[in-house]
């Protein structure tokens, strides 16, 4: 492993346990939609993201998605319109159970989960070594960056709530898949062109291969995040590997 001034992390896998996500995070969103479109349907930042919801399944509703359900967009004025409510939550629902990176899901998400971290509800988990790992590098001026298929609020959300207190002071920036797909080499570099550095002079940390693949074909250095729960990598992939953050080369 080469010298690299930046280090890319992703959090599901990485930083972050996936039980957190999926055990946590996501049921926290299912069991709490409704409440939350019934009680905040008129505010102007659930409307915003009402009518992405509704948006997002209007485009699948014409790209023949079985699943997707059409909201008009008008009914989102009508906080009587039970349909309007229903149609919402049907959207929803499907689009968590197939685990969709959709934009529209996940800024609804970090929506519902800014309330659950602001009432003490939700507390966001990390790997102990990943915190010290993220304090070592930023104690040896390498600058610490976030790229995650969950929305930026969300990124912020786990690390300044985490259960190791407010860490989002050794992040310098946060990216999610509006800068493009985690599966894209083109994201990586644009990511690269965006902090202003080279690829090879970056360092990123991930528990999918894929991402990995399309990390290391942009020219970034790569570390494969081994932790349990995680799907194992094939034998044949020799990426280097990582089971304790701290014990990363500087």
């Amino acid at each position: 492993m080469s010298t690299y001034d930046i280090v890319l992390l992703d959090i599901e896998g990485t930083t972050t346990p996936i039980s957190f996500v999926r055990d946590v995070l996501f049921p926290y969103v299912a069991n709490n939609a409704k409440a939350f479109l019934e009680q905040r349907w008129e505010d102007p930042e659930m409307q915003k993201h009402m009518r992405a919801i509704a948006v997002q399944a209007n485009k699948d509703v014409e790209a023949c998605i079985p699943e997707a359900i059409p909201i008009a967009l008008d009914s989102l004025a009508d906080p009587q319109s039970a349909e309007a409510k229903r149609r919402v939550l049907a959207n929803i629902d499907w689009q968590m159970k197939a685990d969709r990176k959709i934009g529209a899901l996940k800024g609804l998400q970090g929506y519902m989960w800014r309330f659950g971290y602001e009432a003490g509800q939700l507390k966001g988990v990390m790997y102990p070594d990943a915190v010290g790992a993220i304090k070592k590098w930023v104690q040896n001026e390498r600058k610490v960056y976030i790229y995650s298929s969950g929305s930026v609020e969300a990124q912020k959300l786990i690390f300044g709530y985490s259960d190791h207190g407010d860490l989002l002071r050794y992040i310098s920036g946060h990216y999610d898949t509006k800068i493009g797909s985690k599966l894209e080499s083109s994201s990586y570099t644009t990511i690269a062109g965006d902090i202003g550095v080279s690829p090879e002079h970056i360092l990123f940390v991930s528990d999918n291969i894929k991402e990995i693949l399309a990390a290391d074909k942009a020219g970034m250095q790569t570390m494969v995040s081994v932790r349990p729960g995680n799907v194992p990598i094939d034998t044949k992939y020799e990426y280097p590997k990582s089971t304790n953050f701290t014990e990363i080369p500087l």
